[in-house]
Order: structure tokens, then sequence, then C-alpha cells
């Protein structure tokens, strides 16, 4: 089983570079499951719209997850609850619209559980992240209730994102972490057999400040005149990560970090 997992996608330029090379990525590395963090993905730069929604299915992409920025497009709270693809973190304000986690089948019929999650750290508020994995972890397991799980944890700081990988590590095949745009260096394959990598990166233009545009963001941080914080529009590279599991344990056997564009590149 291969699964393609692709950090946050940045405003017009990652939806153009999704729309124009996910199809070949999938054929040429025979991925069967696709995911990638849509929460960026409105030219606004923050939030996604049903239109983006619908473009992403379309040309291959599984399943959707969000973080902080899922409400930022409106329209999405009435469309989120019609769309079991598209997810928001579980430890969101109760109540919340939408799902944090749900179980699809990829295309060779195996059930593949997608868990959302958002940190604590300098976020917006949610729930305790700790709890919500813990009460998730008493209620579900690897290979009786999905063949496969992918968590993906939009978080701030490093350490919450590793102690969490940690707490998944022998219960996800793959726990990835997004939300800070830059990836890491540090795909492996935890001691108990959980593919990690702490952040997927951005699909979007590295010629920037985390995919805004970086002559505006400069001003911002030099208090200078500037604008509210809009996309970059150059070339995008697609970063994230590439996991292949076992079909029987439902473990990580290789993972690599993925990436290809413009600026960033290793394949």
């Amino acid at each position: 089983m291969k699964i393609l997992f692709l950090g946050d996608v940045v405003g017009n330029s990652g939806c153009l570079a999704i729309k124009e090379n996910l199809p070949k990525i999938i054929n040429d590395y025979s991925v069967d499951f696709t995911i990638v963090n849509g929460e960026n993905s409105a030219s606004s730069g923050v939030g996604i719209t049903e239109e983006i929604v619908k473009n992403f299915f379309s040309v291959g992409v599984d399943v959707i997850t969000s973080g902080n920025h899922v409400w930022d497009e409106k329209e999405i709270m009435n469309f989120i609850d019609n769309e079991n693809r598209l997810l928001r973190p579980i430890n969101l304000i109760e109540n919340s619209p939408g799902k944090g986690f749900g179980i699809f089948l990829s295309k060779n019929k195996k059930k593949i559980g997608v868990l959302n999650l958002m940190g604590n750290i300098f976020m917006k508020k949610c729930e305790d992240v700790f709890v919500a994995a813990e009460n998730f972890q008493k209620k579900y397991r690897l290979k009786k209730d999905y063949d496969f799980l992918v968590v993906d944890f939009h978080g701030e700081i490093t350490s919450e994102k590793m102690a969490m990988g940690n707490f998944f590590d022998s219960k996800a095949s793959l726990f990835v972490g997004t939300h800070t745009h830059v990836p890491t260096n540090d795909a492996r394959i935890l001691e108990n057999g959980t593919g990690y990598q702490t952040d997927a990166g951005m699909c979007g233009d590295y010629d920037s400040v985390i995919g805004m545009n970086k002559n505006n963001s400069l001003n911002k941080f030099m208090k200078k005149d500037s604008k509210k914080h809009f996309p970059s529009e150059g070339v995008a590279t697609l970063c994230g990560t590439l996991v292949e599991c076992d079909d029987e344990t439902g473990l990580a056997i290789k993972i690599e970090t993925f990436i290809s564009g413009r600026i960033l590149k290793n394949c």
C-alpha cells in the first residue's frame, strides 16, 4: 500500500500545481491513496471553498484535511457537513460542523482511516489534543477498524508534534505534521513501525514567506506600509510524504520525503 500525503496547499499557485501534476505523480509512483491538507488553498491563502474541494477530488485526491483556517471561507461551514471526505480537526470546539475522522476505501479496496488533529500550543482555541488522541485510541484500533491509519497533526511547534507522533507509534501507519509550511528533513520509521515526519511542508510558491508575498511580509515585519497577507503567485513546489505500508501489519516499511517543483526538488 502506497500512501501520498501532501502538505498545506497555498493559494492559486498551489491549486494549479496540484491540478497539473498530481495525476501523473499518482500514476508514476503507483499511489493507492492520496491525502492533501487544503486549509490554505483559497485564493486569499486562507480557507477552502466547495469549488476547490471538487477540483481536488477530480484530479485524484481521496481525502482533504485542514486546520485552524478551515472556517475562513464561510461557505465551507455548510458544505462540510455533506462531504465526509473533507475533514476538520477532531478536537475543535464541540458541535463544530463536519467530522475529524473518517474511514475510506482505497483504489485497491483497503480501509484507510484518516484522523485530523490540531495542536494546542500557539494555536486557536481547541480541546486538549492529547485527551482527544487518547479517546480516539480507546475507540479505534489498527487492523481491527481499518487496514491503515494516517494522522495529520496540524500544529505550530515541533516538540508537540514529536510527542504525539510517539503516542501513535505502532497505532498509525503514518503520522505527519502540517501548518508550518516548511518540510522537515526527518522522515523516518519510528521504533514500533509508524512512518513519521514532523512537517510535510507546503504546496505553494517557496519564493515567498510561507507561501505569502515576500515583499509584503517583509513590510509587515519592518512595520512599514503593507496589505493583508496574500499568496505569492510563482510556480509552486509540491511537498509531502510518501509511505509504503505492509498489508499484514498496516505499519510503514518505507518512507521518504516527497518534493517536486521549481525551487525545492528531490524527485
